[in-house]
């Protein structure tokens, strides 16, 4: 990758490595979809009313298909139940299984007819990632509940589609106005839910300063860096960042919440980077591709 690319890979690393406690820490006083509904207004509120001043949000308008799909794949459906996940499992653990995306972003890909060629040392990378997850699955998933896996599972399917329909559907335009169309329409469908779910009491501190980072830094910042990654190394290898968030996921819920370090933590962890590493590489000259 270019030097900005690996810049905005691993700022974006940083950035969406941290969400993971941040969502535990919140949904222990509030429900999943009064955080889905804060986050996105928080994210809508900074960026929405500069769209509209600015006047860019008509050929916005135009897209409005891809912007809901972005929406629902990207916002509504992941983080609903990421949220639900993270009652019951680790916020290292939930972090962690995300790594399997760029494995399925690629399977999407060339379904749809979109995929990049592949070199052996990037297929090679997905594969040791994709090792790593499913070792990650025997060794610490497989002994929770049925359904946790399931939400990982349908959680993981719309972060690989995000980045492919925003290849496809959504190129050419400010990401700023995307993200902020996306933000309030999202927030727009969890007002209902969300604002019948508030407590009854305000939230501490720490909730409050959780929602607010996860608003500010893990969404507006964030995913002004995606795109901007996006556009700079393609939506395929942009997914491959969920090799490095993972990595910052359990070193954050293992070093700061003191969660539990297990023999599948450490494995996927070693591969995850090994992966990750080798992925966002150039395939060596004379190297065929797939």
């Amino acid at each position: 990758m270019t030097r900005r690319g690996w810049l905005l890979f691993l700022a974006l690393g940083v950035v969406w490595g941290i969400p993971y406690l941040l969502i535990q820490v919140a949904v222990r006083e509030l429900s999943p979809a009064t955080l889905v509904f804060l986050r996105t207004s928080i994210g809508a509120a900074v960026l929405l009313p500069i769209a509209v001043a600015r006047g860019d949000l008509r050929a916005l308008l135009r897209r409005w298909r891809p912007v809901v799909l972005f929406t629902v794949v990207e916002l509504a459906v992941p983080w609903l139940l990421l949220s639900d996940v993270e009652r019951r499992v680790t916020s290292s653990l939930a972090g962690l299984f995300i790594a399997s995306v760029p494995f399925i972003s690629e399977v999407l890909a060339r379904l749809l007819g979109t995929h990049e060629p592949l070199g052996r040392r990037r297929l090679g990378g997905l594969v040791v990632g994709l090792v790593g997850v499913v070792l990650l699955l025997g060794l610490d998933l497989g002994r929770r509940d049925l359904w946790a896996i399931v939400e990982l599972t349908i959680v993981v399917m719309g972060y690989a589609l995000g980045p492919i329909v925003v290849s496809r559907g959504l190129s050419g335009l400010p990401s700023r106005d995307v993200i902020a169309g996306c933000m309030a329409l999202c927030a727009f469908a969890y007002a209902p839910f969300g604002l019948a779910q508030l407590p009854a009491a305000w939230p501490s501190p720490a909730v409050l300063g959780a929602v607010a980072c996860l608003g500010l830094v893990c969404t507006v910042l964030a995913f002004l860096l995606f795109f901007a990654l996006i556009a700079e190394v393609g939506p395929v290898r942009a997914t491959v960042i969920t090799y490095l968030n993972p990595a910052v996921a359990v070193a954050v819920g293992v070093g700061f919440a003191g969660e539990p370090l297990t023999r599948g933590l450490v494995l996927g962890f070693v591969l995850i980077l090994t992966g990750s590493w080798l992925a966002t590489g150039h395939a060596a000259r004379g190297e065929g591709t797939i």
